[in-house]
């Protein structure tokens, strides 16, 4: 227990579900499925703002993939607010039939892809070593969602569109202290303390459409893109925009939407790729807490959220037959006022099905 002033708070950590109890067993499940997948690479953990999947310098040249996406600011040595994020997406054509797939954007003129993602992000302070609320500081956060997407293109046109729908929970049902708690001990690292205070239970639900369309391209070698996307719902609430700028020798899928030119013959392909990013933010759960559940115990104010922060994502891609490896950075300014700007790194295998 601590005592600050008269009041006595009680530091045990539980967790009470709101949800149903069918719903608690299928987060169970996907809890279980995620710790599975990264136990095999434990080593690099530290325990990274949420997985981005459907740029356009991530395309793949198959109708079908699988593809793990890995976050971690264990890549630049630091060890504090995003500190960690997961993706395992699946794309095939039968996805188009996933119920929930109905209702994403698809423009009818436009060739599409449809897949499925399952998505855990974890956010932390600055430290993991005290058991007391640290005002000003980033609120301990985690979150466990199912998305589903669509990725549309229009050759003629050269402009790709990209949606998606997500649906999970932020909170201690998202299992992020049990993650965390679980990997330190395995690797020996430092106990987390102080996830007592993490954002509570809440449901997440979030739209997203994204546009891009090609600005420049010089063969098959070098394209230049303008985009925008909207994300609107409980999770996050913002808008963004800014340029992709792609260098090196472009897979089939990137030249044949924004190259006037087939893309080069050989199964080698490797491109570089930045990424700059303006994002004007309405709202952030895992700072501000979720939409419905106003008990969390520490928030950030909305006046204290930074409304717009600048961003850049940069790294290379490698494909060689059905193989694709993405190791890549990125930064951002600072997310709210007493913040710091922050930096994370990642990898991302993908393999042709």
């Amino acid at each position: 227990m601590l005592r600050r002033g008269n009041d006595v708070v009680e530091t045990s950590f539980t967790v009470k579900s709101k949800y149903p109890t069918i719903i608690v067993y299928h987060l169970m499940i996907c809890r279980v499925l995620l710790i599975l997948l990264i136990l095999p690479s434990a080593s690099l953990l530290s325990y990274g703002q949420a997985v981005e999947n459907m740029s356009s310098f991530r395309m793949i040249d198959s109708k079908r993939y699988i593809r793990f996406n890995y976050e971690n600011d264990y890549f630049t040595a630091t060890d504090y607010y995003f500190t960690q994020g997961m993706n395992l997406e699946v794309v095939a054509p039968s996805y188009s039939k996933f119920p929930i797939s109905k209702a994403l954007f698809t423009p009818r003129s436009s060739g599409s892809q449809y897949g499925i993602s399952i998505e855990h992000n974890g956010y932390t302070p600055t430290s993991i070593e005290s058991n007391t609320i640290l005002y000003g500081d980033r609120p301990f956060a985690a979150a466990l969602m199912l998305k589903t997407f669509a990725l549309s293109v229009d050759s003629v046109r050269h402009i790709r569109t990209t949606s998606s729908l997500t649906l999970g929970v932020i909170g201690p049902a998202a299992g992020g202290y049990e993650m965390q708690k679980a990997i330190h001990s395995w690797i020996k690292g430092q106990e987390p303390f102080g996830w007592q205070y993490q954002i509570q239970n809440d449901v997440v639900v979030n739209y997203e459409v994204g546009l891009e369309k090609n600005i420049l391209s010089s063969g098959n070698n070098f394209i230049v893109n303008g985009f925008a996307s909207a994300r609107v719902g409980t999770l996050n609430t913002k808008i963004s925009t800014g340029a992709v700028v792609m260098l090196g020798r472009l897979n089939g899928a990137i030249a044949s939407v924004f190259s006037r030119e087939k893309a080069s013959s050989g199964k080698l392909k490797f491109h570089l790729y930045v990424q700059p990013v303006v994002n004007v933010v309405a709202y952030d759960a895992t700072l501000q807490g979720g939409l419905f559940n106003s008990s969390s115990p520490y928030t950030i104010s909305s006046g204290d959220v930074s409304h717009v922060t600048f961003q850049a994502n940069y790294g290379g891609v490698l494909s060689f037959g059905s193989i694709h490896l993405d190791y890549f950075k990125t930064i951002i300014s600072k997310e709210f006022e007493s913040g710091m700007y922050h930096r994370w790194g990642g990898i991302r295998v993908g393999v042709n099905l």
